[in-house]
This record gives structure tokens, C-alpha cells and sequence, in this order.
């Protein structure tokens, strides 16, 4: 028996590591694969689309269905909904509606220069999902995230340029409120966000961070009572934040040591009474976490 599992070993490693390939392969495809149109250029189908790729491998050079990098992402969502995008991000930025950040909507294209030595050149491209959060093919995560422009400075200093390709009635419903706030920077200029004066206390900060005042004005209720959603060892993933902002839910992260690890709770709430958080409770885990459960803490 033995002398039977031993040729399997090298096999099963080998079948392992080839769970997460390769994101800077030596011999990349670089024959472009233009991606079968399945949909029609509407919004909902972008989401669809979205919500599906979270998590698929960055690699050089592809451009899906199951891996990409970060033009290949964009070129997929797009292509896939009969429009087309040039394959690499530089030439992205040149076609579609020039818009400012200011009018960033659902579905539009963000890009930024990231090397030091070349400030204007594009360099990366996430596509808008709307309260600041965008999805994009990583190279530092090697896989399609969410990533947030009012929480990153890294991506604040380097946005560029903003393009839009679906038609306005497409695109993001209306906003009763702009995201911004002032007269928009010039894309070119650091630090294109202007300054908020709202940051000072916690709850105009919470705000900054995409969820809409009014939502964070109702569910503040200095209450003893949190829908937990998890506990997590680091940082909860920027994917299950995104969909409780999504969702219109005030969050919240408490830290403690186990172990010698750290250990992070990530809450929805707080509410005064146990049945204001089963209410909110049933959609948590309809929408966004099965296992969620009431968590008291006084």
C-alpha cells in the first residue's frame, strides 16, 4: 500500500500548488481573448458581473474568463456586454466621455499612475462601484478586490483620469448628495480629494467613508445590542465591508488579543432593543453573512 501512495504524493503537491497560478507567469499569453458577448450594456449586468469575479487570480496578461490583470478585468466586463475597450489600460484612458471625480457614477472606469518615475503615465484601472469603493484586479492582493478612494490614500494621490462608457440612463441611479464636496481638484494635482472638515468626530468620519448621513443618523442608536457578522484573525476582508456599506448598515471593528494574535469582531450596529437587531439580523443573513448572529455588549 505504501509503495502505492508514495508516486502520489509529488502529485498531489503538484495539484495543490497549482490552486493559485502563477500572477507574473514566464511565458504569458499575450494572444488577446476577445470575450463572448453574454449581456447587454445595462448596470444590473455589471453587478452581476462583479459580484461573480470577486476573488478570481490576478495574473499577467489575461483577460479572463477566470483570471485577469487589471486592463484584462475591465476589457472582460465591458467586451462581455458587446462593448469594446482597447486591451491595456493607457489606451483605455483615452476613449470613452472624460468626466471628473466629482461625476463618477456606477460602471465608470478610474486610472491611475502608480510608478514613481513616470507620475502621469496609467499604469492600473478599477472600474467605480459608487460611495468610493471600486473593484479591480490587484497585484498586491493577485486577486479581483474592492478597494475604497475615500479610505486609501495611496489611491487618492494617484487617480488621474475618469472615463464613462455606458449611457447616463445606464449608469448610477441619482444621487441626492454629492460625494465630494467643493470644487473638484484637477486629476493631475496631488491630493485630488479635497480636504472634509466633517472628519473630526467619528460619526462625520464614518460618513466620509461612502455610507449615505441619513442611513448613519437612523441606525445610530448608542444601543447594547450588534448583529455580529464574524471574528476574524487581521483585518475583515475589504469585500465583506463593502457589502455592509452596500447595504446601508453602520459597522463596527473591536480588537483584542488571543493568544497572542490579534482578533477582530466586525459589528452592525448598535440598536437599543434585541428585536430592533433580529429585524436587521434576517437581512444580514440573507444578504451578507448566513452565520451572523446577536451580539450584546455592554
Amino acid at each position: 500500500m505504501k509503495l502505492f501512495l508514495l508516486p502520489l504524493i509529488p502529485l498531489l503537491l503538484l495539484f495543490l500548488s497549482g490552486c493559485k497560478p502563477d500572477p507574473y507567469p514566464s511565458h504569458p499569453e499575450y494572444e488577446i481573448k476577445k470575450p463572448k458577448v453574454i449581456y447587454t450594456p445595462e448596470k444590473k449586468n455589471l453587478e452581476k458581473m462583479v459580484k461573480q469575479l470577486q476573488g478570481s487570480p490576478y495574473v499577467w496578461a489575461e483577460e479572463g474568463p477566470n483570471r485577469f490583470d487589471c486592463s484584462g478585468f475591465t476589457y472582460y466586463l465591458y467586451g462581455s456586454m458587446g462593448i469594446e475597450l482597447p486591451r491595456v489600460a493607457r489606451e483605455q484612458a483615452k476613449v470613452g466621455k472624460k468626466i471628473s471625480p466629482e461625476e463618477l457614477q456606477y460602471g465608470d472606469l478610474i486610472f491611475f499612475a502608480t510608478d514613481r518615475r513616470h507620475p502621469r503615465r496609467i499604469t492600473h484601472v478599477g472600474m467605480y462601484l459608487g460611495d468610493g469603493w471600486f473593484t479591480h484586479a490587484s497585484t498586491v492582493k493577485e486577486e479581483v478586490i474592492y478597494s475604497n478612494l475615500f479610505t486609501s490614500p495611496y489611491y487618492k494621490k494617484h487617480l488621474r483620469i475618469c472615463r464613462r462608457y455606458l449611457s447616463e440612463k445606464k449608469s448610477m441611479l441619482a444621487r441626492k448628495e454629492k460625494i465630494w464636496q467643493g470644487d473638484p481638484v484637477l486629476p493631475q494635482t496631488k491630493g485630488w480629494l479635497p480636504p472634509r472638515k466633517e472628519a473630526a468626530s467619528k460619526e462625520r468620519k464614518a460618513i466620509m467613508i461612502g455610507t449615505p448621513a441619513q442611513q448613519l443618523r437612523q441606525q445610530h442608536t448608542n444601543g447594547n445590542f450588534y448583529v455580529q457578522v464574524g471574528s476574524f484573525i487581521g483585518k475583515p476582508k475589504s469585500s465583506l465591508i463593502y457589502m455592509i456599506t452596500r447595504e446601508g448598515f453602520r459597522h463596527k471593528i473591536i480588537t483584542f488579543t488571543k493568544g497572542g494574535e490579534s482578533i477582530n469582531k466586525l459589528l452592525i450596529g448598535s440598536y437599543k432593543t434585541r428585536a430592533e437587531a433580529l429585524s436587521v439580523l434576517k437581512k444580514v443573513r440573507a444578504s451578507i453573512q448566513k452565520d451572523a448572529f446577536i451580539a450584546e455588549i455592554r
